[in-house]
């Protein structure tokens, strides 16, 4: 199994270093026909429209919103969260790819200044997992197919639907490898 981690901006390292220490094989993708070498993706914390605008500028945008379509493994976390979300509903408004059904709110736990940790319950994990949450998204509307699998003051920051999983933290920065494993798992 191999795993890809988008490799154009945001917390590529940390995934990366997460999942060799699982003694994954990884990936860092650029352009689309490494797609087609992967088993699944992740896309990292970062800057959302920065992201958004360079999936596009490699051509990663549209064909990766086809493969997910189709069954294609994507976890998002932070601004990963935002790119496949159905839609931002502050301002800037962005284009999303769409393919999870969850509205969120960018930027909604505050400013830099305003980042935190907590320790989360993580459902089908026996331990608590420390949240990193850095100028972090907020889930505002959650179609019924979407599983929560984690809570922040009865606010869903961790969820899946079907092959697609979201996290508003990062757990790259958590020293944990057991969101990863989650969608490994997810992937099977």
């Amino acid at each position: 199994m191999k795993i890809g981690v988008l490799g154009v901006q945001g917390d590529i390292r940390e995934h990366v270093e997460t999942l060799r220490s699982m003694g994954v094989d990884v990936e860092i993708v650029k352009k689309s026909e490494q797609l087609d070498e992967i088993d699944g993706l992740i896309i990292p914390g970062g800057e959302s429209t920065t992201i958004s605008k360079l999936m596009k500028f490699a051509g990663l945008w549209d064909v990766l919103k086809d493969m997910v379509s189709k069954g294609f493994p994507v976890f998002g976390t932070c601004a990963g969260m935002i790119v496949l979300s159905k839609r931002v509903t502050n301002n800037p408004s962005q284009e999303t790819l769409g393919v999870i059904d969850i509205d969120v709110e960018r930027n909604a736990y505050g400013r830099q200044v305003n980042s935190f940790e907590v320790d989360l319950e993580i459902k089908g994990v026996d331990v608590p997992i420390r949240g990193v949450f850095i100028r972090a998204p907020r889930i505002v509307r959650m179609g019924s197919e979407v599983e929560v699998l984690a809570v922040h003051n009865g606010t869903p920051v961790f969820v899946r639907q079907g092959k697609i999983m979201v996290a508003s933290f990062h757990p790259e920065l958590s020293g944990s490898s057991h969101v990863h494993r989650i969608f490994l798992e997810t992937m099977r």
